[in-house]
């Protein structure tokens, strides 16, 4: 995988938790994770799609009507499993990211290290255990503002997981 896929750092995201987020084929028990992404704590990014192991053969039309990636452009466009867990271990190594949807990124972030057949170097945490009362009783309504503000189009992994990362450094901004 080339470093070319990954983005320079946003200055103004500097000092916030790295966020990893994840598209997945669909919500059940056979879905698999078809898109990784990535923003860390420099801003810096990272996204990639995965092309399914030969026996991923869940696919959800109402997952894919969210994401809007169809099953085709990942046997065209994605990069092989074992290469992508490869990169997330080589990059995040010793790292916690945490992500919103943990209850779901954690079982196919476990997927896609099974297929891989290796073990993550680092640690997925709940995005919701760093947030105080008042910021988790804050969160859908600053997150759409920010959204708003950032005038997002695409419901990707990536752009996803700066959405998340911006929100919270939204949210501490307001409680100092």
């Amino acid at each position: 995988m080339s470093p070319a896929t990954a983005l320079a750092p946003a200055p103004s995201s500097a000092g916030a938790p790295a966020i990893l987020d994840i598209e997945a084929s669909g919500f059940g028990r056979d879905s698999y994770p078809i898109e990784v992404g990535y923003v860390l704590a420099d801003g810096s990014s990272f996204c990639s799609l995965i092309r399914p192991a030969h026996h991923w053969t869940h696919w959800d039309s109402a997952a894919e009507q969210v994401h809007h990636i169809r099953r085709e452009t990942l046997l065209v466009h994605g990069r092989p499993v074992p290469e992508v867990a490869q990169w997330l271990n080589d990059q995040l190594h010793g790292l916690t990211l945490y992500s919103d949807g943990w209850a779901h990124d954690y079982p196919w972030l476990g997927a896609l290290y099974e297929e891989a057949g290796l073990v993550p170097s680092f640690r997925l945490d709940n995005l919701r255990s760093m947030l105080s009362e008042r910021e988790a009783r804050d969160w859908y309504e600053t997150k759409q503002a920010v959204s708003n503000e950032l005038q997002l189009t695409r419901h990707r992994a990536s752009a996803d997981a700066r959405l998340l990362q911006k929100t919270i450094l939204r949210l501490r901004e307001r409680a100092a």
